[in-house]
């Protein structure tokens, strides 16, 4: 059952921009399928989703294996301003889209980069080193 309605939710994402989970839970309930809320969101999570910015600036849900599987520079089309102090940079965004720039970061498995942290504007992002710190921040800059 799960395994089914996850499968529901992928073909939906990959067919149609999606921006809310109210709507895939709306569709699902259009395919017969009853879902909490709470269900949903775990099953989004389990599945991978991400939000991504269309050309009019809209986030919809896309598949994570549609997303590069390295630094493309579209995905710092969020970034506003860099920093860097060492290894780490420090990336500014638009309110609400940090978390979103750290999803794509994190679903890159760049070895170069250990891991993000995000708040609502501000995302953290430590660098294996201070040279791969500093070759993000002036393909970034």
């Amino acid at each position: 059952m799960k395994r089914d309605r996850q499968a529901v939710i992928k073909q939906m994402i990959a067919a149609d921009k999606i921006s809310t989970q109210e709507e895939i839970k709306q569709r699902l309930e259009e395919a017969g399928i009853s879902v909490t809320q709470a269900t949903l969101s775990r099953d989004l999570r389990e599945i991978g989703l991400l939000k991504l910015r269309d050309e009019e600036g809209r986030l919809y849900y896309s598949l994570s294996e549609a997303v590069m599987t390295t630094l493309d520079p579209a995905v710092f089309d969020y970034v506003k301003k860099v920093a860097r102090a060492q290894f780490m940079l420090i990336l500014h965004t638009d309110l609400g889209e940090a978390d979103v720039l750290a999803n794509l970061i994190d679903h890159d498995d760049n070895p170069e980069i250990l891991g993000t942290i995000a708040g609502a504007d501000t995302l953290l992002v430590i660098c294996k080193d201070e040279q791969v710190a500093a070759k993000l921040e002036s393909e970034l800059g």
